[in-house]
């Protein structure tokens, strides 16, 4: 089997730039709460990443770094409560429709879009791919 990421609905985010203004005050990591505390946890913490649907499309990922889970009665709610620490530091992916879900799925990298380079540096990219690229609500 090959390695092991999370695939996550980024709910009232309408772009990457958006996600990545709210990030920018959270420091190197943060954590991004759940109820349900993913059996998966040691293969996630060995490489995996959580890739952001926006919008309908996986345009982003961001590399796990610890898993926490709180019963019931350690928990803020009252209720079960997961946090999947996360790396700050955004990591582009090829655009990937996904359909509605909730809470969160696995995701085998075999099922992963590809990364791609930082799209806010054009570089050599022509003028009609970067408005195409914003006009998606990719950067």
């Amino acid at each position: 089997m090959g390695q092991v990421h999370l695939i996550k609905l980024c709910v009232g985010v309408e772009s990457v730039e958006e996600l990545m203004d709210y990030e920018t005050h959270r420091g190197p990591t943060y954590p991004v709460h759940t109820r349900q505390t993913p059996k998966r946890a040691a293969e996630l913490l060995d490489g995996g990443s959580l890739y952001w649907v926006i919008k309908g499309v996986i345009l982003c990922r961001r590399e796990i770094v610890d898993i926490e889970s709180f019963e019931a009665a350690d928990s803020p709610t009252g209720l079960p409560l997961c946090h999947i620490h996360v790396s700050s530091k955004p990591i582009f992916t090829e655009a990937m429709p996904r359909r509605p879900f909730q809470g969160w799925r696995y995701l085998l990298s075999k099922d992963a879009p590809r990364d791609i380079r930082d799209p806010r540096d054009a570089g050599d990219l022509p003028p009609d791919m970067v408005a195409a690229l914003k006009e998606a609500g990719a950067w």
